[in-house]
């Protein structure tokens, strides 16, 4: 989670305010600098108020009344106002802003290492070189998406209607079987060999996104992937599924402004997705798709504020750059507090 998410899950949890409205209800999240609405289908399990989930909030709630502080993968120019009141939310106690930790690996070499084997890499490669700048879709749900065959179905769809080259990783999991049969019957990866690749497995995510044919990266709005979304500066689909990730999704697309929506319009319960219609349908993903890659003026506009996020977002982490200077005071909190602990044990 990001600073922004932990804020809006605090105005909540002092508000209610999502207590007093429908399943499918808009409503305001109060005391915010942005208007950000949600329904309470959105939000994550936590909230509600007959969740199992909740016990184990109220069990990391209480840790963190009695720990030293919070390190939070995020760099302060990009939630700034939420950095300062997540920290004056916190009062006394610690919070370091160190991100964004993926971009610490910057040789390319270190980027594809992960999934290598998995991923076809020397097919890959040439693939993506043989690409318009800016013009692939790199479409990853995550790594622990449980999406039904179904719910796949609509995503493959949407990306081969949308006509753009495009990756599309799906993870192995105990539904892949069913998804990996229907591309096969329906012959899909034959359909579109001549713009598309299918990815059986882990990807070198970061590796593929810093390429320079990458043009928008549809995700699960997870916060991992957000923030190497936001280090790779490419704009953003937003497909998110569960947990808080509707509400980083409204970070991308409504605050920071660099990204468009799926309209998925409900979370699932994670392990329980057989249960839940369809999320995400193949016209909505089209649309955004062509939303984001448009040649307009607010297409140009969204391109123009992911390249200078990242930009800042890797300046960050040189030194001299704010999560550095984080990552130098939390050294030393720890140093001294190292240091008491053995003065007082002696």
């Amino acid at each position: 989670m990001g600073c922004f998410s932990f804020v809006c899950t605090h105005k909540l949890e002092l508000s209610k305010v999502h207590e007093m409205v429908s399943e499918f209800e808009s409503f305001k999240i109060p005391g915010l600098l942005h208007e950000i609405e949600l329904k309470k289908a959105q939000l994550p399990e936590n909230l509600n108020p007959v969740s199992n989930d909740l016990i184990n909030i109220r069990d990391i709630r209480k840790a963190e009344l009695v720990c030293d502080g919070i390190i939070v993968n995020t760099f302060e120019e990009l939630e700034n106002e939420y950095v300062k009141e997540f920290k004056s939310i916190k009062g006394n106690g610690k919070v370091w802003c160190i991100g964004p930790v993926s971009a610490i690996n910057k040789l390319s070499s270190d980027k594809a290492e992960r999934g290598r084997k998995q991923c076809r890499f020397e097919t890959l490669q040439p693939w993506l070189d043989s690409k318009e700048p800016g013009s692939v879709i790199y479409a990853c749900l995550g790594s622990i998406s449980g999406l039904t065959k179904w719910q796949l179905i609509e995503l493959g769809l949407g990306l081969e209607s949308s006509g753009k080259p495009f990756i599309w990783v799906i993870r192995e999991n105990p539904k892949s079987n069913e998804i990996e049969k229907w591309i096969l019957d329906e012959k899909f990866e034959d359909r579109v060999k001549d713009r598309g690749i299918i990815i059986h497995g882990w990807s070198p995510q970061l590796w593929v996104l810093s390429h320079p044919a990458i043009g928008a990266f549809l995700t699960h709005c997870g916060w991992n992937s957000t923030m190497e979304a936001v280090s790779a500066g490419v704009p953003v689909i937003t497909c998110p599924l569960f947990a808080e990730q509707f509400i980083n999704e409204k970070l991308v697309v409504d605050v920071l402004g660099i990204g468009v929506s799926a309209g998925v319009e409900s979370a699932v319960t994670w392990g329980l997705e057989d249960k839940f219609g369809l999320l995400m349908k193949r016209e909505r993903v089209k649309n955004a798709i062509d939303e984001v890659m448009e040649k307009s003026e607010a297409g140009e506009e969204r391109r123009r504020k992911a390249k200078q996020i990242g930009e800042t977002a890797n300046k960050a982490i040189e030194k001299g750059g704010s999560s550095y200077q984080e990552m130098e005071m939390l050294i030393q909190f720890v140093l001294q507090r190292t240091k008491e602990v053995a003065q007082t044990s002696s």
